[in-house]
């Protein structure tokens, strides 16, 4: 059994409707689920959906995408795992992340266009949170990254159905914040940091969804 163990997953509807089953297992690799996560309407709200609301409302946020992207990794045969990255004076960001051939990716919902889809490339989490950095600013200019978590699995959840909930799903992003982080940078570095250039605050708006 490969993935430990999820490959019986496959065959599992984790009470999904035939139509949605259908719907995540034809996303076979994460960068068609990446490509389905992106043509979702950015949404705004204090809102925690399950990816069963997600696939009937056709919109989400940043934690919504990384779940219905883990819903989709898992029934393609691999662990459903998230990861936190954890900011200062901005939001924090929720990947689902991926193994291939040893290597870690990702797959992300995100207003801003450099904090999505990572190819498996890299060989710790800790690689592939800090691919992230220098996309990640304010509004300010600021970079403002500052430590991620270790990969989180939603099996953990499973008694709490987060695949098809019709409640709001805060218990993931209370499992996401008592999660172990680890900083990316020292405090004294942090400090220093200048603002993100013109030119490359603009190219990381594009596409951007105003409130």
């Amino acid at each position: 059994m490969s993935r430990n163990g999820t490959r019986r997953d496959r065959h599992v509807d984790f009470g999904l409707s035939p139509q949605d089953l259908r719907t995540l297992r034809a996303l076979k690799t994460p960068a068609k689920i990446q490509r389905f996560i992106d043509a979702l309407t950015y949404q705004y709200a204090d809102t925690a959906w399950s990816p069963q609301r997600v696939l009937r409302e056709r919109k989400g946020h940043c934690l919504e995408g990384a779940l219905l992207a883990a819903a989709a990794l898992r029934v393609n045969g691999h662990p459903p795992l998230l990861m936190d990255l954890e900011s200062v004076r901005d939001d924090d960001h929720v990947l689902a992340v991926y193994r291939e051939n040893g290597l870690w990716g990702s797959i992300a919902k995100s207003n801003f266009a450099g904090l999505r889809f990572r190819a498996p490339i890299y060989r710790s989490p800790r690689e592939l949170a800090l691919s992230y950095f220098e996309n990640y600013y304010n509004l300010r200019g600021e970079r403002t990254l500052r430590a991620y978590s270790g990969p989180v699995s939603l099996a953990r959840l499973d008694s709490q159905h987060w695949t098809t909930s019709e409640e709001d799903l805060w218990c993931v992003p209370e499992l996401l914040i008592s999660a172990r982080h680890y900083p990316l940078l020292p405090d004294k570095v942090a400090r220093a940091l200048p603002r993100l250039d013109p030119r490359s605050f603009a190219a990381g708006m594009h596409g951007w969804v105003k409130h």
